[in-house]
């Protein structure tokens, strides 16, 4: 049996590790006013990974009529955090880089794909994908979190 398929007890039934990502991360998205201002839907979740969308509306554009680099980030951002606190350990972000590759326009809908890359006891660093609708890059992003040795969700 895979670690991600080892079953824990939460509140009185078992949950299997998929489970507590979902619980995990819906738990931490509950008080994230800022993501949920901005419109991004989780689409999936797994332990080490994370999907959200987001639409992008004329409050996101700058003066060049594209979406505002601050925007890409704060979604790439949203899907680390996903990602990272997704083992059920609450972490933070460390350092965080991102290169754009393509502007992202008015109207388009935006793709935020993380991945594990390593993790530790205290730290870890995920990857992180910004695509289009048409799956044409738009940011690669890079998050090193910390630990905070504390659960998100009480088991």
């Amino acid at each position: 049996m895979a670690i991600f398929d080892r079953s824990i007890n939460y509140k009185r039934r078992t949950v299997n590790k998929a489970e507590l990502a979902h619980l995990a991360v819906t738990k931490m998205l509950s008080g994230d006013e800022a993501s949920r201002r901005l419109g991004m839907k989780l689409q999936s979740v797994s332990p080490g990974g994370a999907t959200l969308t987001m639409s992008i509306g004329k409050e996101m554009v700058n003066g060049h009529n594209i979406v505002h680099g601050g925007i890409v980030f704060s979604l790439a951002d949203t899907a680390f955090a996903c990602a990272c606190n997704s083992h059920n350990i609450v972490n933070v972000a460390q350092t965080c880089t991102i290169n754009c590759t393509r502007p992202a326009l008015l109207g388009d809908v935006l793709s935020a794909t993380a991945v594990e890359v390593t993790r530790g006891r205290r730290s870890g660093v995920y990857d992180v994908r910004v695509e289009n609708a048409d799956g044409k890059l738009v940011a690669l992003f890079r998050g090193l979190c910390a630990n905070l040795n504390k659960p998100v969700v009480e088991i």
